[in-house]
């Protein structure tokens, strides 16, 4: 992870890395954790402050914290039947480096935050193919609009500005 890159004024995340798949520690992850399930492995590292918005998946994924970095999370059964969702419900944790965490599948989260003034640098292992690519109409209506990839369900704060995303977080887009 000290190899990847570090945007000091954004976040980047790529979902898989095969240097990283092909560690022994992989096998033990895709077997430990995942019942045995192809995994891919990437990460997510750079400056954040920002809520921005909230994804989660059909799956767990896990999270290793290669240095100090806070995650804002909330729960999927907090969500409207319209889909939106009251970000004064979000919770802030602190996850010292070296933390490895499940976030389950009715964890909202989306990209860490900095701690303190520093860039973040974490580990992603999610089930394989997630968050790549996926067509679908822009006409759909219900749960199926937030997909925007494969195994992810996206929710944005409207100041966010993200393409083609769902705005549905009502309230603060929190800035830490």
């Amino acid at each position: 992870m000290q190899d990847t890159a570090l945007p000091e004024k954004e976040v980047i995340y790529v979902p898989s890395v095969e240097e990283m798949e092909l560690l022994p520690e992989a096998e033990a992850l895709k077997n430990r954790l995942f019942g045995g399930l192809d995994i891919q492995i990437g990460y997510c590292n750079g400056y954040n402050k920002m809520l921005n918005a909230l994804e989660y998946h059909r799956s767990s994924e896990i999270d290793i914290a290669v240095t100090d970095l806070v995650l804002l999370v909330g729960r999927q059964q907090d969500m409207q039947e319209d889909f939106t969702y009251d970000t004064s419900l979000i919770e802030a944790f602190f996850v010292p480096a070296g933390t490895v965490l499940e976030l389950y599948a009715t964890t909202l989260h989306y990209a860490p935050c900095s701690a303190g003034d520093s860039c973040f640098r974490c580990v992603i292992v999610l089930p394989a193919g997630t968050n790549e690519e996926i067509l679908l109409q822009n006409n759909e209506s219900g749960e199926i609009r937030l997909l925007t990839a494969r195994n992810k369900w996206l929710v944005a704060h409207k100041d966010a500005g993200i393409k083609g995303a769902f705005n549905g977080l009502r309230g603060e887009n929190i800035c830490l």
